[in-house]
């Protein structure tokens, strides 16, 4: 076989199926869920869905029923809780906990996507609840295979006999929005047990439609941190895999063959130097490191007393810090789900162009299988002709740009874990360069758009020679490619195999379709990072390479030169005072300063309370009395009580207590700052220790 057809087979690779009629993927059930809400509150009934019945067939037939209570049951919210909530603003992010259904890898990405709202908003629809409208039907969206699906349920979820939820929970009891939403996903793919076995990329997809970038951690780049950077600072999920093992709890505290969420990032300060630090949750809820910088460790006193308050967390909750050597020694694959394709690309521009095209592999059509059988069957796979283009607003696109191209295969089973993958891969061909054609593709096959013939293949070598096919769900591969005409050869491992495809391209600028006389549509579209950080980050970059850490008066001047464009009349003017009261808060290793990861916390709350003060302010006033104050601290989802709004009104507001933007952000910086202190240092939830100098630091200097 030919070098660049290397075959990472995990198991036995299936047969080619022995059928004469292509079966075509079977797409989701649409139900409408607008309408059976509406005619349930007509008809004074609780929604049952007969398409997944609170019956023993929605769990599955494998090994997942072995593990079931004998007296399981099928039970509503209403009847587990006097309470039961939808979903808890107010409560902390990760408050889920994984059940008898080994989808850690589904949850790892559940939580990841509970640091952005918005994205979550659009997975869970927010405007659902057990009181106002309740009819015991829920609703939840997934992108699948290409287009955002709704899929309906109802809240009969299985209980064992004391009532308690078998698959996953909460925290806090009455809160059921995780549970109802793995339903749906159970729906989605078939039952429970088809969520068995996956990977963290399967789910970050699912829930964004976004492209996945997997780094392999033995052989990560040199850049990994930047790189880590950029995606916490943006719009990325981010789930990581540790090593398979025959024991399940290794010593050090981490589960062998385990997907865990990676919920932060932070460079410490240590008395011999900085040490670069990833903050990561097991879906458990429980079982943590036990390694350096873990709960326990004793790297902890190696920092500033506030640095440590505010970052370690002595609580069994699943989530710990480690260094980023540890975690490049104890974690295979990092996957990191971008909603624009931009985060490995040091590409000017904000604008990217995405494509997407449907097919299929048809034994004795277009099945061709891969190069390395010889059978010259080959050039019949679907062939995808690729122009790219410079992007008009970059520079650096001239001579190379950043293209992925994503490739996932549709099983034709309802049931995900019932059709294995194929072994799946594609070529790329490089074909004409600045527009002027080579001899070896004559004129006819573009005017004809007519397929390439065998003979190409046999004499051409494609770009990416080390293609490696794998039997997952999707390939995705980034290329920087010089702009001209390219080929691109979706097929599986073994020929004969069939499966219908998609076949998605990223690009800033590029024209994408099939060839061969099928002029079957493609979907283009523009994908715009309305994101406002994203405008701004070159900027901080740029500002910080000449100052690595700036104070008081420099962040007063960053802050007050910010112009905004989805407020275009919204302009700062922060004082000194409150500048330095804003740095005293977010300087947690005291040296009077801010980094650009300390500023970029900053920035990352300044956006959000940006959007809540805006929408507070409904009398336009540029100011929020005490009822508007009130709302919007509602809105961040904080807790706080009217006696100490009150007082905080006192000490930021004006005489007539009124709250401006720049008190408001000093305001809930404290708030939250202090609040995240009072977790970390609590033992039971009430009440909290600390020695005199602890208590100095957190009081005088913040």
């Amino acid at each position: 076989s030919m070098p660049f057809l290397q075959c990472m087979k995990k198991n036995k690779s299936p047969e080619p199926l022995g059928r004469s009629i292509f079966q075509k993927h079977t797409p989701p059930i649409q139900q409408n869920y607008q309408a059976l809400l509406e005619l349930c509150l007509k008809n004074k009934c609780l929604f049952t869905d007969d398409n997944f019945p609170a019956h023993i067939s929605s769990i599955g037939t494998g090994a997942l029923l072995k593990k079931l209570p004998r007296n399981l049951q099928w039970k509503r919210p209403h009847a587990l809780h006097k309470s039961p909530v939808f979903y808890a603003a107010n409560r902390k992010q990760l408050d889920l906990c994984q059940g008898l259904v080994e989808n850690c890898w589904f949850l790892a990405a559940l939580e990841a996507l509970t640091f952005h709202q918005d994205i979550l908003a659009a997975v869970v629809p927010q405007n659902q609840s057990f009181e106002r409208k309740y009819a015991g039907i829920f609703h939840f969206r997934f992108w699948h295979f290409g287009e955002w699906v709704d899929v309906v349920v109802d809240d009969r979820l299985p209980v064992n006999e004391a009532g308690e939820l078998l698959f996953v929970s909460s925290v806090y009891k009455n809160v059921f929005w995780g549970a109802l939403l793995e339903k749906a996903y159970a729906k989605l793919y078939g039952s429970y047990e088809d969520l068995q076995i996956g990977q963290v990329s399967e789910a970050l997809v699912d829930f964004t439609g976004g492209v996945n970038t997997r780094i392999k951690l033995a052989e990560a780049p040199p850049n990994l941190w930047d790189i880590l950077t950029r995606a916490t600072y943006s719009r990325s999920l981010m789930g990581c895999q540790t090593h398979f093992g025959t024991t399940k709890v290794l010593k050090n505290g981490l589960v062998a063959g385990h997907a865990y969420t990676l919920t932060g990032i932070r460079k410490v300060t240590c008395q011999y130097g900085p040490e670069n630090l990833v903050r990561l949750r097991n879906p458990w809820g429980k079982i943590e490191w036990k390694g350096d910088w873990s709960d326990s460790s004793y790297k902890w006193e190696l920092l500033s007393p506030k640095e440590k308050i505010l970052l370690r967390k002595k609580k069994e909750d699943g989530e710990f810090w480690m260094s980023l050597r540890d975690f490049k020694t104890h974690f295979v694959d990092l996957m990191i789900c971008k909603l624009t394709p931009d985060l490995m690309s040091q590409e000017d521009g904000k604008k990217w162009m995405y494509s997407l095209k449907s097919g299929r592999w048809v034994k004795g059509s277009t099945a061709g299988g891969s190069l390395g059988f010889c059978n010259g069957n080959f050039w019949m796979n679907p062939q995808y002709w690729l122009n790219v283009l410079p992007a008009e607003d970059s520079k650096k696109s001239l001579n190379s740009c950043n293209v992925v191209i994503s490739l996932m295969q549709k099983h034709s089973s309802k049931h995900r874990n019932r059709a294995p993958h194929l072994f799946i891969g594609f070529l790329l061909y490089k074909l004409v360069k600045n527009t002027f054609l080579l001899s070896f593709f004559p004129k006819k096959y573009q005017e004809s758009n007519r397929k390439l013939p065998p003979a190409f293949f046999t004499r051409h070598q494609p770009v990416n020679k080390h293609q490696v096919f794998l039997d997952e769900r999707e390939v995705t591969h980034d290329f920087h490619l010089e702009p001209c005409v390219y080929v691109i050869v979706p097929s599986t491992l073994e020929p004969q195999q069939e499966s219908e495809f998609i076949l998605r391209v990223f690009s800033r600028k590029h024209v994408l379709r099939e060839m061969g006389g099928n002029t079957s549509f493609t979907l283009s579209k523009e994908i715009v990072d309305k994101y406002e950080g994203k405008i701004w980050e070159d900027f901080f970059t740029k500002h910080f390479e000449q100052n690595p850490e700036i104070n008081a008066v420099q962040l007063q001047k960053i802050l007050n030169n910010i112009s905004w464009r989805n407020f275009q009349s919204f302009r700062l003017n922060f004082s000194l005072d409150s500048c330095q009261g804003i740095l005293a808060l977010l300087d947690l290793n005291a040296t009077g300063t801010l980094s650009i990861q300390e500023f970029r916390v900053l920035w990352k709350r300044l956006l959000f309370y940006l959007e809540v003060f805006q929408k507070g302010d409904t009398s336009r006033s540029g100011k929020l009395d005490l009822v508007e104050l009130h709302a919007a601290v509602q809105e961040t989802g904080i807790s706080l009580s009217n006696e100490v709004c009150n007082l905080m009104a006192i000490r930021y507001g004006d005489p007539d207590l009124q709250i401006s933007f720049e008190s408001f952000v000093c305001f809930m910086l404290r708030v939250e700052i202090m609040g995240e202190a009072f977790r970390n240092l609590t033992q039971d939830g009430k009440g909290i220790y600390l020695r005199e100098s602890e208590w100095m630091m957190m009081t005088l200097y913040s």
